[in-house]
């Protein structure tokens, strides 16, 4: 953390002395968009997921804190916090709360921009901590559901996003390494690509149809994938704060950290309020 801390007050200072460079504090839109199917990006909303009779609620937000802007480039530094809450949904309009994953963080990232076309790159660094809650445990019989107990999940990882955009289709690909984890049976590395794509020709003034998808390459003791597809309509602008209605398939190891070792596949409908 000491090491990532140093490198961006030398960014910054460097940064700074750059002529033709306008300085812009805690600015109103991220230098970088969110990646629509990519998982760890800033959500706020929730999906019901049909195949497994669950809810995901998700509670995020990702600011950049500074911008640097330049003629055809910009820079930025920023912080993310999020939580992704699954439920269990049951009748009378109750959602016992099974499990939930705190992910915080910096980031930094640089995009040039021309006429037709844009590419840029962001790295973060991260931790996230997964626990089981009260609404997986049975307290008449004392125990936890399925025979599933709390153990300890934890990792601080580094992500590097690479990206090209051009017209309305942006492509990606990453790695994320992982520094230190808990349990220690997991792979250290996860290849990630992806895409989203915009649909700007058939675009109003008022919403903007999307599809999106984010393929992983992740391990426990073999590399296996994670897909997510997801399609939906954003109102408001592709690039800034709006709202979606979302319908996605996941199939993979499960996004929670307490049952990262359970394969699951389900299709999801939900809304997200996006940055």
């Amino acid at each position: 953390m000491r090491f990532v801390l140093v490198l961006i007050l030398i960014s910054i200072s460097k940064l700074n002395s750059l002529a033709q460079t306008t300085t812009e504090w805690f600015p109103a839109d991220l230098n970088i968009q969110p990646f629509t199917a990519h998982f760890l990006e800033p959500k706020t909303g929730f999906q019901y997921l049909f195949d497994i009779e669950k809810v995901r609620i998700d509670i995020g937000t990702s600011h950049d804190i500074i911008h640097w802007i330049g003629e055809d480039k910009s820079f930025s530094f920023g912080a993310d916090f999020f939580t992704y809450t699954r439920a269990r949904s049951e009748n009378n309009f109750k959602f016992p709360v099974e499990t939930v994953d705190y992910l915080f963080g910096v980031n930094g990232s640089y995009k040039n921009k021309s006429e037709l076309s844009e590419w840029g790159a962001r790295l973060r660094f991260s931790h996230i901590s997964a626990h089981l809650v009260d609404g997986y445990y049975d307290a008449e019989s004392e125990i936890w559901l399925e025979g599933r107990e709390p153990f300890i999940y934890s990792r601080e990882f580094f992500e590097f996003i690479a990206y090209y955009k051009i017209y309305a289709i942006r492509v990606y690909g990453g790695i994320t390494y992982n520094i230190h984890i808990v349990p220690h049976e997991i792979k250290k590395g996860i290849l990630q690509a992806g895409f989203d794509y915009y649909v700007t020709q058939i675009q109003t003034s008022f919403f903007t149809p999307f599809i999106a998808f984010d393929f992983k390459l992740t391990g426990i003791d073999e590399y296996s994938g994670n897909n997510i597809v997801s399609a939906g309509i954003k109102f408001g602008q592709p690039e800034s704060r709006g709202f979606s209605i979302l319908a996605s398939y996941f199939s993979g190891k499960s996004v929670h950290g307490e049952f990262y070792d359970t394969n699951e596949s389900y299709a999801t409908i939900g809304i997200n309020l996006d940055i």
